[in-house]
């Protein structure tokens, strides 16, 4: 089957990957070979003292991407896209993103690059008796609670990037194991959050009274295979301002860019290993 006639059958997999300074789409045939890409290139902002991506530039930087996928394809293919046979979203890991009763974002997103957090990573670190990095999930959570935020007794859901672009897309609340480990550290045993750290956290701050419970605010987790939900028809034209891509293909867990690279560079395999040297 050649690239035209995969995608017109709607037998192509779209994955998208949200780094720091790019958002990256590929397309690729049942053979796993890339048939065509696009990109949107941006860069966070520093705003209250924090690094931040507003809302508006996450979804125009989604738009564009796959605007410049359909480019591509057309360029190369001379056709469009109106189905897909799966979908996957990636992106940069950690950070903090809560959104109360409506849905909306209750604080401008806080990104992995903050470290505003020493305070509560620390504490952390101590309870937990595990080293808890600053750009973790609950690192910021609990840097909130010390700092007294208002918004924290208002939080319905908190989440990472991927796991806010994968509920919009499918409506589903839920996260990789591996983007999930970013946010409390994972039991092996269990492949879910760690059940002991949970109630240590649940018990610290309960003097404060809030609505939630740690495990009722956090997305579900979920291994690779996993149903993770459809792309919805509504999210369908969000995403390809066209109009022709059409809902129904399923998603794989939204998963963190340290997952993705290591299946990028099949560092998966047994006796291989995956070493980060970025920031």
């Amino acid at each position: 089957m050649t690239a035209r006639e995969t995608i017109e059958s709607g037998k192509a997999i779209l994955g998208i990957e949200f780094g720091s300074t790019r958002i990256k789409a590929v397309l690729i045939d049942e053979e796993n070979k890339p048939i065509a890409q696009g990109s949107h290139e941006w860069e966070n902002s520093l705003v209250d003292g924090l690094w931040t991506y507003s809302i508006e530039e996450i979804w125009y930087g989604l738009q564009d991407c796959y605007a410049d996928l359909l480019k591509d394809v057309k360029a190369q293919y001379d056709c469009v896209i109106e189905q897909l046979a799966a979908i996957g979203i990636s992106a940069m890991m950690h950070g903090y993103m809560a959104f109360g009763e409506d849905d909306k974002i209750l604080v401008p997103f806080r990104t992995w690059r903050n470290t505003n957090t020493g305070k509560a990573a620390a504490a952390l670190s101590e309870l937990f008796v595990y080293n808890i990095p600053l750009r973790w999930s609950i690192s910021h959570l609990y840097q909130c609670i010390l700092d007294g935020c208002d918004h924290v007794k208002d939080i319905k859901f908190l989440t990472t990037l991927a796991g806010y672009i994968h509920w919009q897309l499918t409506g589903e609340k839920v996260l990789g194991v591996g983007d999930a480990s970013g946010m409390i550290p994972i039991d092996p045993a269990t492949k879910d959050y760690n059940a002991e750290m949970v109630k240590k956290f649940d018990e610290l701050v309960a003097p404060k009274g809030y609505p939630w419970k740690l495990l009722d605010i956090l997305p579900k987790v979920l291994v690779a295979g996993e149903k993770a939900g459809v792309l919805t028809d509504e999210a369908a034209k969000r995403l390809d301002v066209s109009g022709n891509l059409k809902g129904g293909a399923p998603l794989c867990p939204p998963e963190g860019d340290a997952g993705t690279g290591m299946v990028a560079t099949n560092a998966v395999k047994q006796r291989t290993g995956n070493v980060s040297a970025g920031t």
